[in-house]
């Protein structure tokens, strides 16, 4: 197994959904603290988001690369909004200059709105048309080939790359989505085709589909898995916390609030509404797997735990991954390993906020999981009976002869 993480790089993180209460500025110093952690705890790397609402995700992703040694990042190319040409440079330069941490995540898009800000006017089965153009090229050229292609959206002639990247034959493709179009895209491109976090019958289903299709162009596929995570020590104390993840978006949490600052109030009403907004937001987009992901939830709190431990009160308000698995370390594990016994090989999970919630996914669960690399030993300092940190050898030494 591996397991990613993922790097807030939009404007906020904290500790509640849908408020302005608690919340942090995610500045450059804090991602960078989150993008250490995941080096330094032994994640196989992390997804950067990409998008109108985020810092450039190549931008964020190059500035640290200097300050990590191991960790992998998953970064976005967009079909029609980059060039495959311009893309292939850009993946081997991050590649050479990483020594090979870089991981492709291909990303067509599902919200008009944002794509058309970008220049893009294309339907969503045009978009996967020109996504199957554009990888067509970008393998070719990445993997040292001339291109000269003529298709229905794009003319290259003589493409090519001068500096290859260190994986051969190019940094693997990752990729994610549910609708036909998207499907057989994968099976004809991508290494690793990524699920959002639906329960495992459903997961199981579609990787058998993903599959088939690629069986038939002659490919084997990995698999992997988007998921929010809330893990706690006890059952209860995880549950605890998923409710205190959401409560300022349940209205009937108002009344407690009531002596709150005026800033705290404006934050809570406006909050009171996220559901019904974010709701609307999302049904804009024309992605087929964030409708699934609306589906399972249905803008209601009644019926949020879809499966066991699989909870769906993220997607309340945040479009994208919506589901959380929830629970002791004993029990997470559990439900992931189910995940991984129907072919999920990789786990690209978060958890709010990220950065406190990289350090506990790490301690609770990866001594519970078959992971494909583990992070290297620390030795322990030697601690005094009052939990403090003993510097001095000697002393420590003496110390330990007393007791």
């Amino acid at each position: 197994m591996q397991i990613l993480w993922f790097i807030p790089t939009g404007s906020h993180d904290g500790r509640y959904l849908g408020t302005d209460i608690g919340s942090r500025v995610a500045t450059p110093d804090y991602l960078q603290q989150i993008a250490q952690a995941v080096d330094n705890l032994g994640y196989t790397g992390a997804l950067l988001p990409t998008g109108s609402s985020c810092e450039d995700a190549w931008i964020t992703a190059a500035a640290f690369i200097s300050v990590t040694k191991q960790m992998k990042f998953l970064v976005a190319i967009r079909p029609g909004i980059t060039s495959p040409g311009a893309a292939a440079r850009m993946a081997a330069t991050f590649d050479r200059i990483s020594k090979g941490r870089l991981l492709i995540n291909v990303v067509t898009g599902g919200d008009p709105v944002q794509l058309a800000g970008d220049g893009l006017h294309l339907s969503h089965d045009d978009r996967y048309d020109l996504t199957d153009e554009f990888l067509s090229v970008w393998r070719g050229i990445v993997s040292g080939e001339t291109v000269d292609f003529k298709g229905n959206y794009l003319d290259i002639k003589g493409g090519k790359l001068l500096f290859p990247p260190v994986q051969k034959p190019y940094p693997p493709l990752w990729f994610g989505g549910s609708s036909a179009a998207a499907k057989r895209v994968a099976a004809k491109h991508i290494d690793v085709y990524l699920t959002w976090g639906e329960p495992p019958q459903q997961v199981a289903q579609k990787i058998a589909e993903v599959r088939q299709l690629a069986a038939q162009q002659g490919r084997t596929i990995r698999f992997g898995i988007r998921l929010h995570v809330i893990v706690r020590e006890t059952e209860s104390a995880a549950w605890d916390a998923a409710n205190e993840l959401i409560k300022y978006v349940d209205e009937d949490a108002m009344p407690s609030l009531r002596d709150a600052t005026r800033t705290a109030s404006f934050s809570t009403r406006r909050s009171a509404n996220a559901n019904a907004k974010a709701q609307k937001d999302l049904a804009s987009s024309d992605s087929e797997g964030q409708r699934h992901m609306s589906q399972l939830h249905s803008g209601s709190r009644k019926t949020l735990e879809i499966s066991p431990n699989l909870w769906t009160g993220i997607g309340l308000v945040r479009g994208g991954a919506g589901t959380a698995l929830v629970g002791d370390p004993d029990t997470v594990a559990a439900r992931m390993l189910e995940y991984r016994n129907l072919g999920i090989e990789t786990f690209v999970l978060s958890g709010y906020p990220h950065l406190e919630e990289a350090y506990r996914t790490a301690e609770l669960l990866f001594p519970r999981l078959p992971l494909q690399s583990e992070p290297a030993p620390l030795t322990p300092p030697v601690l005094s009976p009052v939990g403090e940190i003993v510097t001095n050898e000697k002393f420590a030494k003496q110390l330990t002869s007393a007791s």
